[in-house]
């Protein structure tokens, strides 16, 4: 698909440390179009309840992948998932998780808290955890995250992204919402005539969710409007 023209960007999106190859890696790395975004969903930083999931992979792989994703791809924005209060969790196995986050220091993690689904083996398995527990250490999870996506973003500003515009941001009010190549989100005030285009974006602010920037195509864009209509030279 990288050769199909009007496709700019590919995604890749999931994959696990066994399938997250150097050859899979280096190709990421030479294909133009591909994005430099990776989802490893790691689920626990916790080997013992990796078992108890049935994951069929332990932390160290994962340690392993990621020492060929920054040797390979740098510069590679790498997010991951999280659930928290998994049947059986101890403090330990959360300790784990919270260490895990600090150690891998993903661009992103989806973060949730376990829930007994009727029906399945988790849901019938021994020591569920308190969803009071649950959700104190979904908390403690989300701090540890936002602390490092900030840091992330602010090393952003002041550069500046390529960004594919997708659509008004969420708030409106004349702001539009695009995504750099490595999947973070843009917000920046433009025209609806930018959706779907990839244009530059300067970054002068960042929060832990989304980078704020400046059209660098504005006035570009608006010399080409007003001289189509006569009213400049």
């Amino acid at each position: 698909r990288s050769e199909v023209d009007g496709i700019e960007r590919i995604k890749f999106v999931t994959n696990y440390p066994k399938d997250m190859t150097v050859d899979l890696l280096e190709t990421i790395r030479d294909l133009p179009k591909c994005s430099p975004y990776l989802h490893v969903p790691l689920q626990s930083g916790s080997d013992a309840i990796l078992q108890r999931m049935k994951r069929g992979y332990s932390v160290q792989d994962y340690r392993d992948m990621m020492d060929r994703i920054g040797t390979i791809l740098p510069a590679a924005a790498v997010a991951s998932d999280f659930i928290t209060g998994f049947c059986g969790e101890t403090a330990e196995d959360h300790q784990q998780s919270m260490d895990a986050l600090r150690e891998f220091r993903f661009k992103n993690s989806f973060i949730f808290k376990y829930s007994e689904r009727s029906g399945t083996k988790s849901a019938v398995m021994p020591h569920q955890v308190p969803r009071e527990i649950k959700e104190s250490r979904n908390q403690k999870l989300l701090h540890v995250l936002e602390k490092h996506s900030l840091a992330r973003n602010r090393s952003l500003v002041g550069t500046t992204q390529e960004v594919l515009i997708e659509g008004p941001a969420r708030k409106g009010n004349g702001m539009l919402m695009g995504r750099t190549r490595g999947y973070r989100k843009v917000v920046f005030r433009g025209s609806d005539h930018l959706i779907g285009e990839l244009i530059d974006i300067h970054i002068s602010d960042a929060t832990t969710t989304i980078l704020k920037g400046v059209s660098l195509t504005k006035e570009r864009s608006l010399d080409r409007s007003l001289s189509a209509t006569g009213e400049i030279s």
